[in-house]
């Protein structure tokens, strides 16, 4: 076995997982390749957020199985926490390792005798007794070249009534501070900007001792390291406190982004999800923020289709975001996850009205976006490049540039409107997801 791919589905810190279990392999003599065409090992990292993540996880074997029969197959991640013996039984599938094992995967696999069959071969343990933070180091950026994640946080202690990433992920668990600020260090010698992600980042250093808080690592990263941007990922509505909005707005090297989760505009509901806050809540952080810093990029994350969601909690939600100053949405469709408080609800929306919903608040999203983006013409916006014709700000907006850059670079561009089949300056373009 001398190559292998790893490919990692869903959230940042997801990414920040495969990107550590490739440095694992890399360190063990096999060689990173592009594709899994080409790789004698593939490891799918999986999601299981939704019905269609796990779809594509069990669509990606499928395929890898077609058009590589010789490739030895490794699924892990949060499907395969939550449903071994389901990956297992999939043809073409050799392992299956749990969360609870993620940082063991180069071990497992190269300590396994070569004349043994392995198919279905499981390895997982009980993620809610682990309580040390495990993810192997990030050496270099994983599916981007510019922007490396930097997983600094793992596990949620929340029980919202949807969710079932902390029956895969635990309890909420953190880096510890030296090891982070290593680790950015190490990353500042080769790129520009790194972000900072976690299951529920905001909650870091709530188990470590000395009373640490999120703002405490922010700060120790811009005082002990070179980094030249730090973007933080998404952070729960509670933990926008006021002292890291106004950290945020005074260090620019902080990019001006704030991700804040909502799920519903609608108080009834985001009592059924058994969320911590209510709307009142969520505005007040979210008119700091913006009263801090009037040009940042705000996003948040909303659910449609929530079970028992009425047509008048739906039109709550769509006023919610309407009157709030959002630059982009990433909107779901609810999806039931055995397992979840909700999925025994007997109230479910019909699949065609969630999805409705959902093409609703993505126009609303556009629409939204479309604003900031000319309200943003004229202005002279940091970014790091990404690659040599495009960039992304500060305030997470991605820029079609009209000259060539070098790659992994942060420069100041100003911002020009696109002129009919050609650019004056550089055209904004729609950012998907953060």
């Amino acid at each position: 076995m001398k190559t292998v791919f790893v490919h990692s589905f869903g959230c940042r810190a997801s990414q920040a997982d495969g990107a550590g279990i490739q440095t694992s392999f890399e360190d063990r003599g096999l060689c990173a390749v592009p594709d899994a065409a080409s790789a004698d090992l593939v490891v799918l990292n999986t999601c299981t957020v939704t019905v269609s993540a796990d779809a594509d996880a069990r669509q990606a074997v499928r395929r890898i199985r077609r058009e590589n029969p010789n490739a030895k197959i490794l699924v892990t991640g949060c499907y395969a926490q939550r449903a071994p013996e389901e990956l297992a039984a999939l043809d073409g599938v050799d392992w299956v390792v749990g969360n609870s094992h993620k940082t063991q995967i180069a071990g497992i696999v190269l300590g396994s005798p070569r004349t043994e069959e392995f198919h279905g071969q499981i390895v997982i343990g009980d993620i809610q007794q682990s309580r040390e933070f495990l993810a192997a180091p990030v050496i270099d950026a994983y599916g981007d070249r510019t922007r490396p994640n930097l997983k600094v946080q793992d596990g949620c202690s929340n029980k919202c009534s949807f969710c079932i990433i902390p029956s895969v992920r635990g309890l909420s668990r953190s880096a510890p501070l030296a090891s982070i600020v290593e680790q950015v260090h190490g990353l500042a010698e080769r790129y520009r900007e790194v972000v900072l992600s976690g299951i529920n980042l905001g909650r870091w250093g709530r188990d470590l001792p000395g009373g640490l808080r999120f703002p405490d690592l922010l700060r120790a990263v811009l005082q002990d390291t070179p980094v030249q941007r730090i973007r933080i990922s998404s952070v729960e509505p509670m933990d926008w406190s006021a002292e890291l909005l106004e950290l945020m707005a005074g260090q620019p090297r902080i990019a001006p982004h704030v991700h804040i989760p909502l799920q519903s505009g609608s108080d009834t509901v985001l009592k059924r999800m058994f969320r911590k806050y209510r709307t009142r809540h969520y505005a007040s952080r979210l008119d700091v923020a913006h009263t801090l810093m009037p040009d940042a990029g705000i996003g948040a994350d909303v659910m449609t289709g929530f079970p028992g969601e009425t047509d008048a909690e739906f039109n709550e939600t769509v006023r919610f975001i309407e009157d709030r100053p959002f630059t982009y949405l990433h909107v779901f469709t609810y999806s039931e996850r055995p397992g979840t408080h909700a999925a025994r609800l007997t109230d479910q929306v019909p699949v065609s009205l969630r999805r409705e919903r959902t093409a609703i608040l993505r126009d609303l999203s556009d629409r939204k976006n479309a604003d900031f983006r000319r309200r943003m013409v004229g202005r002279t916006l940091s970014a790091v490049t990404l690659s040599n014709d495009s960039a992304l700000t500060g305030n997470f907006l991605r820029v079609q540039l009209a000259t060539p850059r070098v790659p992994n670079d942060i420069i100041d561009i100003e911002i020009g409107a696109a002129g009919p089949g050609q650019l004056k300056e550089h055209e904004i373009l729609p950012v998907l997801s953060n």
